[in-house]
């Protein structure tokens, strides 16, 4: 029988609402017990458990993120699913969506059976979204009824864009039937001249046509219209623009069954990015102005962001060594992305604590109907110990990821992940 106590921790729980000082057993996976200051733990026989004193720490659910990319099959020389779960477990992740932008593409049974098996053997939780059209072309629905048959928990072109209404329409509606997700990389590539770079100041100073909001705005504009008729559950993925905030709470008004993430480099950073970091900034859709950013934060704080997503996107050394036009788009962000929230919303009394793990545990276990992302008497032992006053600097080598792709490289951060446990199991411990 495998026990761990957690002594003197701070629990922090947006499905039941605590915050208050607790004690926490686990027995063989689950919550055995929660003792605080008021109804203490009646019997604490800790002579055969691991014990962790967790003083000036937050015990904290499990992070659950919707939108990562492990990059298996297909590109495991930037990452796979075993560097993918160390890199989540590092950033208290207990539980992540897998993209299926793969190579093979992620739009049959046999090659979702077989990732879905060697996902099994992880320490950590990873579901797996399939494919919307047939080699993500964005013509031909995939057989939906046989991907969810064979373990796909949501539909996802993500990194292509469904163009085609009458395609959209149709996943959509059986999204609808299935009861899943259907997410969306929403830039209509009509609209673009340059991906991954901002159509204003940073396309100017490059020299490149970039990305403008509207790409982004009207094809979220469009597919939730669309979907005021469906009802499916539509996930707007990394929204990048202030007027798709606008956008997406008007139609939330409305009555529209709508999801929205944001990441933290949109959150964060802004075009300026891209002139002082290179390629390491360069992301899909693009980091966009200082007013987009806090129309971004205002959105998660007032709602109308359901979820912080890292869209977690390797890419090794070589391909963001290339020249801004030719280097690809995307950068990791698992093991700095609750750091970073903590930094610069929680510690500077923008958000608390507790409304901002909203958007990374509860909410997004709604979204996939997850029993997950609650610390609760008799549930799953999920949980992630955070130090909020430990500081750390990023550095390029310290990652558990396969690839180093960050643009917070040298950041100075507070608050940082010292134990994460998945079913009852340390599957990360700080300097091991």
């Amino acid at each position: 029988m495998k026990r761990i106590s957690i002594m003197n921790g701070r629990l922090i729980d947006p499905a039941s609402g605590r915050d208050e000082k607790a004690d926490i057993l686990i027995e063989d996976g689950i919550v055995k017990e929660i003792g605080t200051e008021y109804a203490p733990i009646s019997f604490f026989d800790d002579s055969d458990a691991e014990i962790i004193d967790a003083a000036g720490s937050y015990l904290i659910p499990g992070l659950i993120d919707v939108h990562v990319h492990f990059r298996d099959p297909g590109y495991t020389y930037k990452e796979d699913i075993i560097t993918g779960a160390a890199a989540a477990a590092a950033g208290g992740y207990t539980t992540v969506i897998c993209m299926a932008n793969t190579n093979p593409p992620i739009d049959n049974a046999e090659v979702l059976k077989e990732l879905i098996e060697r996902e099994k053997k992880l320490p950590i939780r990873v579901f797996q979204t399939a494919n919307v059209s047939e080699g993500m072309k964005g013509e031909i629905l995939t057989d939906m009824d046989d991907l969810y048959a064979a373990g796909a928990v949501g539909f996802t072109d993500d990194g292509i864009p469904l163009t085609k209404i009458d395609v959209l329409k149709e996943a959509l509606t059986k999204a609808k039937k299935l009861n899943v997700p259907i997410s969306l990389h929403e830039e209509n590539p009509e609209l673009i001249l340059s991906l991954g770079i901002n159509k204003g100041k940073a396309s100017e100073k490059l020299g490149v046509g970039g990305a403008p909001n509207i790409s982004e705005e009207s094809m979220v504009e469009r597919d939730a219209a669309l979907n005021m008729e469906i009802g499916a559950k539509l996930d707007i993925q990394h929204v990048s623009s202030g007027g798709t905030v606008d956008i997406i709470r008007r139609m939330k008004e409305m009555g529209c069954n709508i999801y929205a993430e944001v990441t933290p480099q949109h959150l964060f950073l802004t075009e300026e990015a891209v002139l002082d970091k290179g390629s390491l900034a360069k992301v899909n859709p693009p980091l966009r102005t200082e007013e987009d950013r806090l129309k971004l934060i205002e959105g998660l704080k007032n709602g109308t962001i359901d979820m912080v997503a890292t869209d977690h996107a390797p890419h090794s050394r070589e391909e963001k060594a290339e020249s801004i036009e030719k280097a690809p788009s995307g950068m990791i962000g698992l093991e700095t992305a609750l750091s970073l929230l903590y930094t610069n919303l929680c510690d500077k009394g923008e958000m608390s604590m507790i409304d901002m793990l909203s958007k990374l545990t509860t909410n997004p276990a709604s979204l996939y109907g997850l029993p997950y992302g609650r610390i609760v008497k008799g549930g799953e032992a999920d949980i992630a110990i955070f130090d909020p006053q430990k500081e750390w600097t990023v550095t390029e080598d310290g990652f558990h990821s396969r690839s180093s792709n960050s643009p917070f490289i040298g950041e100075k951060l507070k608050g940082k992940v010292t134990y994460t446990i998945c079913r009852g199991m340390i599957v990360y411990k700080e300097g091991e």
